[in-house]
């Protein structure tokens, strides 16, 4: 019985009574795997799009309750990239045919707008044809709009849960979900392409919340979603909690492709940790989108957001090897490709 399935398919949208249904399982979860597939490949065909991913800081000011990178973690070594490395992994990655860098830290104060937009500056000038986003958590709208400016086209910020009971459990006080809500509308109105998105399986989490997550996607229409399954850090106060689902967060992908047919949605490095064929079968499920890791070897094992994330002694060229042949392995292919969202 698939009759929610071909519904969802056919107008993007149930009750939140039905969603609950089908996000608890209630349908043929092949049969909306496989229409998640099929709705991607009319959308993006078997094409792959990468991201090439920069961790330069893993210094943050928050102390949110589920990740490895928060302030109260003392155990935490410590680093940033100069701006000379940033651009050193910028320049590995475009001889690596990658058109899209993504500058991802900590909410670090070191990192000044004025450095920030120092470093988009100089990405923008020596690499005109490629796409600059950034991933640097809640900003002012001037900030934003000055990275904007000189030269950033998208943002990456996972509101992470939309309700705001369970934000509340997963956030210290001085973090609202309101003001991260408001950073993802100010990022719309400034023009940027805008990626949002969720955790599967964090503690306190209902299904409810995760119809909440659905609705507020509806309202927002970013152009990538990015989920994947929360994972422990045994240096936060979660470190008693389960991992999340692998199986839910496949679940939630092939969702997510057939209300959101357009959308960028990655198969995230959470994913391949949580299962060594996690991100195949996150592709199969609907994604479209890898992101591999351009950051120093040295580096790696420190922007340890959970445990035992992978990739983390690949060299650039050796890890993205490695990736296209998983992807060819499931009939997808990784293509050179800036790699906009289609809307149409």
């Amino acid at each position: 019985m698939s009759e929610l399935t071909e519904r969802l398919q056919r107008t993007q949208n149930l009750s939140d009574e039905e969603l609950m249904l089908l996000i608890e399982g209630g349908d043929d979860q092949e049969d909306l795997r496989r229409r998640a597939d099929a709705v991607r490949r009319e959308h993006y065909g078997t094409d792959v799009y990468t991201r090439g991913l920069i961790e330069f800081t893993n210094y943050c000011r928050n102390d949110c309750y589920y990740c490895g990178i928060r302030r109260s973690n003392t155990a935490a070594k410590r680093y940033r990239l100069s701006e000379e490395e940033i651009l050193a992994c910028c320049a590995q990655g475009y001889e690596l045919d990658f058109r899209t860098f993504v500058l991802q830290g900590g909410e670090d104060g070191y990192f000044t707008d004025d450095r920030i937009c120092s470093i988009v500056t100089k990405i923008r000038e020596r690499y005109p044809d490629c796409a600059i986003t950034l991933s640097l958590g809640e900003k002012e709208r001037e900030s934003l709009r000055r990275f904007r400016d000189a030269g950033a086209n998208r943002y990456l910020l996972r509101h992470e849960t939309a309700d705001d009971e369970h934000y509340k459990k997963l956030h210290p006080a001085q973090l609202s979900l309101a003001h991260r809500k408001e950073c993802l509308w100010n990022l719309k109105e400034l023009g940027y392409q805008v990626g949002s998105g969720f955790m599967v399986g964090s503690p306190y989490q209902t299904t409810q919340n995760l119809v909440s997550d659905l609705r507020f996607l509806q309202e927002l229409q970013p152009d990538m979603i990015g989920i994947g399954p929360y994972l422990t850090h045994k240096e936060t106060p979660f470190r008693e909690f389960p991992n999340g689902s692998m199986e839910q967060t496949l679940h939630m992908i092939s969702i997510l492709r057939l209300m959101f047919p357009y959308a960028l949605l990655p198969a995230t490095t959470a994913l391949g940790t949580i299962h060594p064929r996690g991100r195949e079968m996150g592709l199969q499920a609907g994604a479209n989108v890898v992101m591999p890791n351009l950051s120093p070897t040295g580096v790696r094992k420190l922007y340890q957001l959970y445990e035992n994330k992978i990739c983390t002694g690949d060299e650039a060229a050796e890890c993205r090897s490695c990736l296209s042949r998983r992807v060819a392995s499931v009939g997808y292919q990784i293509v050179t490709d800036v790699g906009d969202v289609k809307r149409s």
